[in-house]
């Protein structure tokens, strides 16, 4: 515990540091240093109020066996005493738990916005009107946290559904709740069309992705094939004059954005790239990752996009998170956006999981 604390105390120190820098007029005047500071000192506030917490039930904890080894002739106060102090240790073992997790190595895209794409897989209309299930879910749990939904792309199915549609989810630590969702989705139920009553499984696919920057990746304009066309509607009537629509191939990788929702060529183009970025990033970050598994288990699953990862049993009102082998029976409640229970349970597995490893490494 002595290493533990030696590393509070310095995180404490540069802390106090970190706020002397930012009443400095020198720094002050220097827009990008002064944010990134800020931001820096922000993501050790939690932890240093939390140390702070730790050395003051601390020291009740050092004065109450000090009292109650001294002893005490009032039995009324030594039991007061006896009281405070199992409390007291209590909420020390608590708080060094709770300091432990904040310690644990920082996903560097925990603070990020997110583009999620959600597909109907395996299961015709059932499987794309699963998408729009899917989506109408994480955009009432986005409500819940604050967070702005865009949509940036989508392609509907003759039966309502989506074959695909694309979201930029912008807000606070939104990478932090929503990275465990990218995987296979799979709903057990009876499809509106089915006039038997017979129970279909269907499956539909969500990606999650970081919303990359243009500081954070770089494409190069030469591994990039820009191709530019007429805008159409349904049935293929063109909707637009001129050449609006976009389709950008990124060479080395193959990956494809086409974008026609937006009236200018210029908007297309802007929203193409925010999607290619973060399709670039994810291929060659899900790269290293399954270089990662091959040789140690991931945390929470495999990140394997084909990996079924969740079950959602409307017959039952259940859903299964396979991964952490948690069930729960308010399947309507969570298709409605009360995802946190889900959430939460998935994190707090994961920083067990970065836990155990610390331990053994």
């Amino acid at each position: 515990m002595n290493e533990l604390f030696e590393k509070l105390q310095a995180l404490e120190d540069h802390y106090e540091e970190l706020g002397e820098l930012l009443s400095d007029p020198d720094v002050i005047s220097d827009t990008k240093r002064f944010m990134n500071l800020s931001k820096e000192m922000a993501d050790l506030r939690e932890t240093v109020e939390k140390y702070n917490e730790y050395r003051e039930v601390s020291q009740v904890v050092s004065d109450d066996e000090e009292m109650l080894n001294a002893g005490l002739d009032d039995d009324e106060m030594k039991e007061m005493v006896k009281q405070e102090l199992a409390d007291s240790k209590v909420m020390k073992a608590q708080l060094e738990e709770e300091i432990k997790i904040l310690l644990l190595p920082k996903d560097p895209n925990d603070d990020k916005n997110i583009i999620m794409e959600i597909r109907g897989a395996a299961g015709g209309d059932e499987a794309s009107l699963f998408a729009v299930d899917l989506f109408t879910m994480y955009t009432k749990y986005a409500e819940t946290q604050g967070w702005t939904v865009e949509v940036l792309d989508k392609r509907v199915t003759e039966a309502g559904g989506f074959k695909e549609i694309v979201l930029l989810i912008n807000g606070n630590k939104v990478w932090s709740k929503l990275k465990f969702e990218s995987g296979a989705h799979r709903v057990q139920r009876i499809p509106v069309t089915e006039s038997s009553g017979r129970v279909h499984t269907s499956t539909a696919t969500v990606v999650v992705m970081p919303e990359e920057e243009d500081v954070e990746i770089e494409i190069d304009p030469k591994d990039l094939r820009v191709d530019v066309y007429r805008a159409s509607g349904a049935g293929g009537q063109h909707i637009n004059k001129t050449s609006s629509a976009v389709r950008l191939t990124h060479l080395p990788t193959g990956i494809v954005v086409a974008m026609q929702d937006q009236r200018s060529q210029q908007q297309n183009r802007e929203k193409a790239m925010k999607i290619m970025k973060a399709r670039v990033y994810d291929f060659y970050a899900s790269k290293e990752q399954a270089e990662y598994a091959a040789n140690r288990k991931s945390a929470v699953g495999t990140g394997d996009r084909s990996e079924r990862i969740r079950t959602y049993n409307y017959p039952q009102n259940r859903v299964t998170d396979h991964r952490i082998g948690l069930s729960l029976n308010k399947l309507d409640r969570v298709m409605n956006g009360e995802l946190a229970d889900v959430i939460d349970a998935l994190v707090v597995y994961a920083q067990t999981q970065a836990m155990e490893q610390l331990k053994n490494d």
